[in-house]
């Protein structure tokens, strides 16, 4: 029997590899525009963090967005997305 291999990817907070079901991607169009990826499809390059709070205030702490996507993040981004995160855990 076949194993199925399992994508992995590291989260941008904890450092650590998950299995990218488990992660959210936050992706930046090729417009420039920066959002959380609730369905992993939305075109653009994308990096991961673990569905919650610490994760995504650590990434936020060190720059780690910024640094994945080589650009400069308004904190009003930010904002918006820490609102959708809330929304999403809360909702799982």
């Amino acid at each position: 029997m076949k194993s199925v291999k399992i994508p992995m990817r590291m989260c941008l907070g904890c450092n650590e590899n998950k299995p990218k079901k488990e992660l959210m991607r936050v992706v930046k169009s090729p417009e420039g525009e920066i959002s959380l990826d609730f369905t992993g499809k939305k075109n653009g390059r994308g990096s991961y963090i673990c569905r919650n709070v610490e994760c995504f205030n650590k990434a936020r702490k060190a720059r780690r967005f910024e640094k994945s996507f080589s650009c400069r993040i308004e904190d009003s981004v930010y904002e918006v997305m820490m609102v959708e995160l809330k929304k999403e855990t809360e909702n799982s």
